[in-house]
């Protein structure tokens, strides 16, 4: 599934052609993703303004100008298109991985002033679209136990250890606890933990005050360095434009098993163990 920076590099891709645009038309071409569209999903959108295109966690958020908010779920396969009305890509880029072109999973196509055409392409429709009131989103279901973000200054060393209190789970397993940090996920916790040199198997709330600030400014870093590579190569996803991002390029431990560690003068070897059902990719010799 696209991880935070797969979804952010995705706003910026889209903000360009929604934001600010009133939107024509749109087309539903089934009744359902994951779950089904709301009701009047077309109608409702029809002749608004998207005010500002936004993120939250793993959504992104498309404030419209009567109060609602479109929220947008990739899912594990679903990605978006720009095209102009003559069906040249708004800006193409170059594929590492091919995406799904099929016309057959075009599920949602919006049709937007200035002549772009947003469509978006789900294979295996775990996506889903939902029109929340702006004013009661962060009550709604879909919101409300959803954690701090961690982007920016608001996670910092004092933040994450009142977080993990005296938690006894993994260190791994907070990290990926949606409730405490919001849009962490398995390759950017393997990767933030390698970095700060901490082991994903210890306890949550054994970090010391030190060790909590290294890996909150390393989680930074390691989202911020994705966001601006254009997010992971992953399988399934690609970016609005067409192309795909290459920041696994830069992966120190993430699906490198049996490969020397990075860290220089370590001599370990990236080693594999199954944590709540997700591989972590971790050093044992230098992650502490």
């Amino acid at each position: 599934m696209p991880e935070l920076p797969e979804v952010e590099t995705v706003r910026r891709g889209l903000a360009p052609a929604m934001e600010g645009r009133r939107i024509l038309s749109v087309e539903a071409r089934r009744p359902d993703l994951r779950f089904p569209f709301p009701e009047r999903f077309a109608e409702r959108l029809a002749g608004r303004t998207i005010a500002a295109l936004g993120r939250r966690a793993k959504y992104l958020l498309a404030d419209l100008d009567d109060g609602e908010t479109l929220v947008m779920h990739l899912g594990m396969s679903g990605s978006f298109r720009v095209e102009r009305d003559e069906g040249a890509a708004a800006a193409p880029g170059a594929f590492h991985h091919p995406r799904s072109k099929a016309a057959a999973h075009d599920h949602v196509a919006f049709r937007l002033e200035g002549g772009a055409v947003v469509t978006y392409n789900d294979p295996r429709r775990f996506g889903f679209m939902a029109l929340i009131p702006r004013a009661g989103l962060e009550a709604h279901p879909l919101f409300r136990h959803v954690g701090l973000e961690p982007l920016g200054n608001a996670l910092d060393g004092a933040r994450l250890k009142a977080l993990f209190g005296t938690k006894k789970t993994s260190l791994k397993a907070a990290l990926l606890d949606q409730r405490l940090i919001a849009g962490l996920g398995n390759i950017y916790v393997c990767e933030a933990l390698h970095r700060a040199g901490l082991s994903p198997l210890r306890a949550a709330g054994a970090l010391t005050a030190a060790e909590a600030e290294r890996l909150a400014a390393d989680i930074r870093t390691v989202l911020g360095e994705a966001i601006a590579s254009g997010g992971s190569t992953l399988r399934d996803f690609s970016h609005a434009d067409g192309a795909l991002g290459y920041f696994q390029h830069a992966f120190r431990v993430y699906d490198r098993e049996g490969q020397p560690c990075p860290t220089p003068g370590c001599g370990g070897v990236v080693e594999r163990v199954v944590q709540t059902g997700r591989s972590t990719f971790f050093c044992a010799r230098c992650q502490r």
